[in-house]
Order: structure tokens, then sequence, then C-alpha cells
């Protein structure tokens, strides 16, 4: 039997939000009832003329065959078309533009191209698993960036900075690129031109990549749309975007995002694609052009929902006595662990919510050992049963008041 252990794989620690998972699966096999906070996933339906353009097209023979790794022409000019007028950025969409299988894939297959034995990369920490573990995958080191806020929920940009600066002057090699992810998943962090304008006057001085990564650019809530990095002076000198529609079509399943920004980068990951895919399906293709490209009133639909439901939560959950920032953006929220259940650390507090109050959720440690005193909530079930975690909750805080009683409880299980 062949004995030796594959190093890339190694590299990558057992996957946290498995035993969360695991329990969630065994207590619905028990007949429980799980109001699942747990996974970003959209539940909304995709807008039906996404859906009619997709039926349309497949019926189509000659939409069956390989599509283009680079995405199909309709498509990356409808991407071109988005980013002029939500942010007043001109795409060269020829060489400026790669539609990606979904962001997370972009991101990754970005990371092979880009990285050599030794090479250095600066993500954020907490952050979104892919963040960091594309470039592991890839074979890179790794130093992290502490995102920093207050109890508010308001991005420390001053600190973020002074992390970035250290990071820099005491990484040998110097760093290749740092990634950047706002608004935030997980922590729905915010940020504005001028923090953008800075990272890009750093980085260009210091000649490091950025790697931005835009997915809920049109989830958010205060009236206030978030920047593109790519409006900064100088950007497309350094940066790159990924943007998705999961999120802005609620077409997570359909996996079509893309890349946009500097040439040389969206050059390296056309490059590598070209051996990897042969491109997303083109009457998906197709369809994310009808999307971008038709009516938009179904994405300020989407941000309405999103909304309400994060006011129901949040107001429910102080109701409850777990003060919880609102989120100026995402489909999340980043709830400290309450003060009787700290110690417990995420990953416990996660099942204790589980077994005890029936409401799942994803613990902060699987976003970066700085997110283990938060979890993170996904604003994916409706009003009603939102309300019904609300209730759960305030009954399990008034049954576990303190942390002894929650060491207790956890040496139930299902």
């Amino acid at each position: 039997m062949m004995s030796q252990d594959f190093h890339r794989i190694k590299r990558l620690p057992p996957y946290v939000f498995a035993e969360v998972n695991a329990m969630k699966a065994a207590a619905r096999r028990a007949g429980e009832d799980i109001i699942d906070f747990g996974m970003g996933n959209p539940d909304p339906a995709t807008p039906q003329h996404i859906v009619d353009k997709l039926v349309e097209t497949v019926q189509n023979p000659r939409t069956h065959g390989y599509s283009m790794s680079r995405g199909i022409p309709g498509l990356r000019k409808a991407l071109a078309a988005y980013y002029d007028r939500r942010f007043g950025v001109d795409i060269d969409p020829e060489t400026e533009t790669v539609v990606t299988i979904g962001s997370k894939e972009g991101l990754a297959n970005l990371a092979a191209a880009i990285t050599s034995p030794g090479d250095i990369f600066l993500v954020p920490n907490p952050s979104y698993p892919i963040h960091a573990f594309g470039f592991i995958i890839a074979g890179a080191a790794l130093r992290h960036i502490p995102i920093g806020h207050d109890d508010q929920g308001t991005f420390n940009t001053e600190s973020f900075m002074e992390q970035l600066h250290r990071a820099v002057k005491h990484s040998v090699p110097k760093p290749s690129a740092v990634v950047l992810n706002f608004p935030a998943n997980p922590t729905a962090l915010v940020v504005d031109l001028a923090f953008y304008q800075e990272v890009v006057d750093f980085c260009r001085k210091h000649e490091i990549y950025v790697l931005s990564d835009i997915a809920y650019a049109e989830i958010y809530f205060d009236g206030n749309p978030p920047p593109s990095i790519l409006q900064c002076k100088g950007a497309k000198d350094i940066a790159v975007e990924f943007y998705s529609l999961s999120k802005t079509y609620s077409m997570a399943g359909w996996r079509i995002g893309f890349a946009t920004g500097n040439k040389k980068l969206i050059n390296a990951l056309t490059r590598i694609k070209s051996y990897l895919d042969y491109g997303a399906f083109t009457p998906v293709q197709v369809a994310a052009t009808a999307a971008l490209n038709g009516p938009q009133d179904c994405v300020e639909g989407f941000r309405n929902l999103y909304r309400e439901r994060r006011d129901i939560f949040i107001e429910g959950a102080q109701s409850a006595g777990w003060n919880i920032p609102s989120p100026a953006a995402t489909m999340f929220a980043w709830a400290p662990i309450p003060e009787p259940f700290v110690e417990l650390g995420s990953l416990d507090f996660s099942k204790l919510l589980l077994q005890e109050a029936g409401v799942a959720v994803a613990p902060g440690l699987g976003f970066g050992e700085y997110g283990d005193r938060h979890v993170r909530i996904a604003l994916v079930e409706n009003k009603h049963r939102i309300r019904q975690a609300n209730r759960n909750i305030k009954q399990f805080f008034a049954k576990c008041p303190d942390a002894e009683s929650a060491r207790e409880l956890l040496k139930k299980s299902f």
C-alpha cells in the first residue's frame, strides 16, 4: 500500500465547518427542525427573465459544445458596461476582463498562475477561506493581516494600514500581493474610496499586486454603494478585482463571475484557465449577459429582502440580550459570542446553539484564528424562520445564563 503523504493536502487543516455540518445532519435525521444560518447560500429564486434566457438558449444545439474559456464576447462586453455605469471605470473587454466559473475559481486559479516557490502573500484574517487557501494550495507562504473593527462594526482603517506596513517591512522576500474583500465575508465590514486609494498608493510604491473581491458590492443597506478599487488613480497598474453574480442576481449555483483590471494579471489568469477549462456552459454565459444588461429592479428587490431580514434578526437578537452590530452590507451578521460563552470558542458555541436552540451558524474559527470570538450568521431563512430563531435563542440564553451551565449542556449530544 502506498504510504507517502500529499504535501498540499497536509497544508490544509481539517474543515472547521464539517463538525457542525455533521451535527446538523444528525439533528435532522433525528427529526429536529434546524434553522440554518450556516452557509451563505441565497434562497430567493433567480429572476425569471434570467431563467427564461437560459431556457431559450439551451434549446439551440449549437450552444451545447465547448464554450470559450475567457468568456463569450457578449458577456465580456456586458461586464465592461456594468463597470462603466456602476463605478465609472473604463474596462477593455478584450484585455482587461475574463469570465470565471464563480469568483472562487478565479481567485484560486490566479493564485496558481502567479505563485512561485517561496512567495509570500498577505491575506486578511478573518477572511473567506479561499482568500487564504487558494494560495496555500498554490504552494505560497502566507502572512495574515488582522481585520479590526469597533463595537459598532466599523472597520479600523488605521489599524489595517499599520499592519500592512509592518507586514511588508518584516517579510522576506517582499510580499507578492495582498488580498482585500469589502464588503467583507464574514465580517460584513465596508470601506470607502479613500481607503482603497491609500492601499493603491502604498502597493504601487512597493510593487505589490492587489487582489480585490467585491462579491457583495450590490448587497448594501445604507444608500451608499460600495466602491471598486479600480476607481482609484493608478489602480490598474497593480489591481485586479473579482466579482460574482451569485448574490447580486441569486445565481449561486450557476457558477458565473469575472475578474477585471490589470492586464498582466488578467492575461495570467486567462492563460492558466485555457489549460484547465473550456469556460462556463454557453447558455449560462448568455443568461448572465441578460442579467447584467437587463432590468435591475430585481437587484433592488434582493437588497430590500436582505435589509428586512437583517432588521428583524438584529432587533430580535438584541431583545434576547445578544448585542450584534447591524451590518451595512452583505447577507451576513458577524456576531460576537455573548460573554457567558466566550471561553468556549466559536466551534463549541456553534454546537451549543445548534443543540439547544436548533439554530445552525458558521463558527468564526473557520475564517481564521482571529475569528474565534465570533460566529457568522447568514440571513438565508425567511422572516418567519428568523423570528422563530430569535425566540429559540432567547429561550436558550435564559436556560443557560453562565459558562458553567454551558459546559454542562455541551456534554449532551444528539
